[in-house]
């Protein structure tokens, strides 16, 4: 189960409003989102949760370029949502580098042949059930916290406790900025 809200800092406070991100489908689209709902490009926090597995923070200030932390990489990466955040430079990888390598495996298959060509190399690899791959990569994801850990610093959350969250990590947020009744409203 996931849980989605923008929390934009206003000159009266804290407003926070359920997003859903049905739609979204880049860190692109979701700046987007955070942006236009702080028209005077005020900061702005996308709060993206899967219940008891990872949580993310992507700060909007403004036109600046997103922040972005994931309190566990390698679940995030077994998420849709999480996906979004986990961008190439995030990870330390070219950008595009997946795109790159997913069109030339299409172009040429492992065993050497092109795609008009018949496989005629015999299957002798004896791949057993834990030889599939399942589309994931845990190597190409750090386990635990990626991104920005001074995030929130300036507002009141440290990074020491950040890192230490866990369980109901967007409530202890919340109340470290003072906005955990607005957040409350829309949970």
């Amino acid at each position: 189960m996931y849980f989605a809200a923008l929390l934009a800092r206003t000159e009266d406070g804290w407003e926070a409003s359920d997003t859903e991100l049905d739609d979204v489908e880049t860190l692109s689209d979701l700046t987007d989102l955070a942006r236009d709902a702080s028209p005077d490009e005020d900061t702005v926090l996308v709060f993206i949760e899967q219940e008891d597995a990872w949580f993310g923070v992507v700060r909007v200030d403004g036109e600046d370029d997103p922040r972005i932390f994931v309190s566990d990489a390698t679940a995030a990466a077994r998420s849709s949502y999480g996906e979004i955040l986990l961008t190439d430079e995030l990870l330390g990888r070219e950008p595009g580098a997946e795109d790159t390598i997913a069109a030339l495996e299409e172009l040429v298959g492992l065993d050497g042949s092109e795609d008009d060509d018949p496989d005629t190399a015999p299957d002798n690899d004896n791949e057993t059930d834990t030889d599939i791959d399942d589309g994931f990569d845990a190597d190409a994801v750090p386990a635990g916290p990626l991104g920005d850990t001074r995030i929130l610093a300036d507002l009141g959350l440290p990074e020491a406790e950040l890192l230490m969250l866990r369980t109901d990590a967007l409530a202890e947020i919340a109340d470290a900025l003072g906005a955990a009744e607005v957040l409350e409203t829309v949970r």
